[in-house]
């Protein structure tokens, strides 16, 4: 058992040291172990192309039909590759504003290349906004939509061509619900594109509506893609104490959800489904999403691509069918962006929720979140939501918890003898360790008693921190006094103070290990954690906390009943 013992300590500590050191190279742009070094800035567009014009390279590259799989039932035939486009035209910036986001379209191509959501404060700059999409010479993260076809040398109007936008309010007045923000594309080829773009009040969903007009002497076969480009780099302002997806990712009831790292994309070497006859696509990073949703059942195709440097793309093609000379096809399609809130994303289509990412745990967060929402609906307030969810976990698994601060407690009453013994037998460790066996037999004392019990607990505070970790709801949330937002550090460090002071007091309630490393270990790794939570948002840090607090009473409280000083 001490060899055990040593060993799990050595092994926290030396992860501890791994996890700093990770952190040290995340800080200076090295690569890691856990996640991509930092990425360069977004490529310029290129010299001579117009203001707001999306970068020629940032659209998927082309595809031919061998290079795509057709092993799915129903999946879309292989489409037409997205398309280039030489130096754009000139472009016109329309904004738009409704009581939940400031919304900037490029008249070329008629694309959402920026979005402000005006309930959420950036934390870099808190006199501002955050800013999802945006496309500057720093930054690229843009939602692209257009048609292709197959017929050769026949080019259908897409997110390169210059589009009109057509009379209409720009903001969203006061008593009204909806806003809608319409462009026409020029005749390409016999066919004219039209997008509406319909904004609901208190809505971040947006329903995109595109109509097809042939007006050619020919029937057509066009192939709608919905696209979000995005540069690589994990937004501003991240921690660098602690790791969180950012990249593509989409979702097939085949293979439920799939998130893509962009190196993959950049190594071609994704293995996401390449069709299904439902499904979504997405990109990610923490607290926030942007997705296209197609919630009528039909065949699609899902591409990622590496366009240009530090360029991604993931896009969905659909095909539309046949549309006939002079008649018309529209189609409905939902784009989401905005913040991660669980409850929301779920009602609007299956799997959606699942890009609040939970990592391993998702099985036990989920329900977790449940009930933290439940306590909060009671409460109404997020920080006491955690105290009262930490307060339930902890009476749930009472009785286990007092099993092991029991074994502690005989283990913590049974030291000094075990002592002598180790003075007394330390040239012969085969009696040593015998005659240890017969004390804790005599003393009905079982060494592993203190270990099994809080090893079960760990998955589920383990799926708790991802589920503070990742909830949007705790952005800008406050609790009490001073601390205003449980998603940022606190500001006056006093929650870290008292979770490494409480972490110390509970090395102290525990059984003094015999190994003087083992003990310098056991007095040294709270101090290592305790620095990491300085930079830890505020409602983690109150989670340890509270459950140090309630762990040390129920301690406190069997030790007395023991007898145990």
């Amino acid at each position: 058992m001490t060899d055990m013992r040593r060993t799990l300590l050595w092994v926290v500590f030396t992860m501890s040291l791994v996890l700093l050191w990770d952190a040290w190279n995340r800080h200076t742009g090295q690569p890691t172990m856990f996640g991509a070094p930092t990425r360069p800035a977004a490529t310029a567009p290129a010299a001579g192309a117009a203001p707001g014009a999306a970068p020629a390279a940032a659209v998927p590259a082309p595809a031919t039909t061998a290079a795509v799989p057709s092993a799915t039932p129903g999946a879309a035939p292989a489409s037409p590759a997205v398309p280039t486009a030489a130096t754009p035209p000139v472009s016109e910036a329309i904004v738009i504003t409704t009581d939940r986001v400031k919304a900037s379209f490029d008249s070329i191509g008629g694309s959402l290349v920026r979005l402000e959501l005006l309930a959420h404060r950036d934390y870099n700059n808190p006199d501002t906004n955050v800013v999802l999409f945006e496309q500057s010479p720093k930054r690229l993260y843009v939602a692209q939509t257009g048609l292709v076809t197959g017929t050769a040398g026949v080019t259908l109007p897409n997110h390169f061509t210059a589009m009109t936008l057509q009379p209409g309010e720009r903001t969203l007045a006061a008593g009204a619900n909806e806003l809608a923000v319409r462009f026409e594309s020029p005749v390409v080829d016999g066919v004219k594109l039209a997008k509406t773009y319909l904004f609901k009040r208190g809505d971040y969903t947006v329903m995109v509506r595109h109509e097809v007009m042939n007006q050619g002497a020919a029937a057509i076969n066009p192939q709608l893609y919905l696209q979000l480009a995005r540069d690589g780099n994990p937004p501003e302002g991240e921690s660098k104490f602690y790791f969180t997806f950012t990249g593509p990712a989409l979702y097939t009831e085949a293979k439920k959800f799939q998130k893509i790292d962009f190196k993959d994309i950049a190594k071609g070497n994704t293995s996401h489904e390449k069709g299904a006859n439902e499904g979504w696509i997405s990109m990610v990073q923490h607290y926030f999403a942007s997705a296209w949703v197609v919630t009528a059942p039909g065949p699609r195709e899902f591409r990622t691509a590496k366009v240009a440097d530090n360029h991604y793309t993931i896009a969905m093609v659909l095909p539309l069918g046949e549309v006939a000379a002079g008649a018309s096809k529209a189609h409905d399609a939902l784009l989401f962006a905005g913040p991660q809130e669980e409850n929301k994303l779920a009602a609007l289509a299956p799997g959606l929720e699942l890009v609040k990412d939970y990592g391993w745990f998702t099985t036990l967060a989920k329900p977790l979140f449940w009930l933290l929402d439940k306590l909060h609906g009671m409460l109404g307030n997020w920080g006491w939501a955690i105290v009262a969810l930490v307060v339930v976990l902890k009476i749930a698994f009472y009785w286990l918890n007092a099993a092991a601060y029991r074994s502690m407690a005989k283990m913590k009453a049974v030291a000094p003898k075990v002592n002598e013994l180790r003075e007394r037998y330390k040239d012969k460790p085969q009696q040593m360790q015998q005659e240890m066996m017969r004390i804790y037999r005599e003393e009905k004392v079982n060494p592993l008693g203190g270990c099994l019990p809080i090893l079960v607990q760990m998955p589920f505070f383990i799926a708790l921190y991802w589920v503070l970790l990742s909830s949007v709801e705790m952005r800008q949330a406050p609790w009490v006094l001073w601390i205003s937002d449980l998603a940022s550090p606190d500001p006056w460090f006093i929650l870290p103070v008292l979770m490494t002071a409480s972490s110390l007091f509970q090395v102290w309630l525990n059984p003094a290990p015999t190994d003087p490393m083992q003990a310098k270990l056991m007095w040294a790794m709270p101090l290592i954690f305790g620095f990491m939570f300085f930079f830890f948002p505020a409602g983690l840090v109150l989670y340890w906390l509270t459950n140090n607090i309630l762990s040390i009473a129920q301690q406190w409280y069997i030790n007395k009943q023991l007898g145990v000083a």
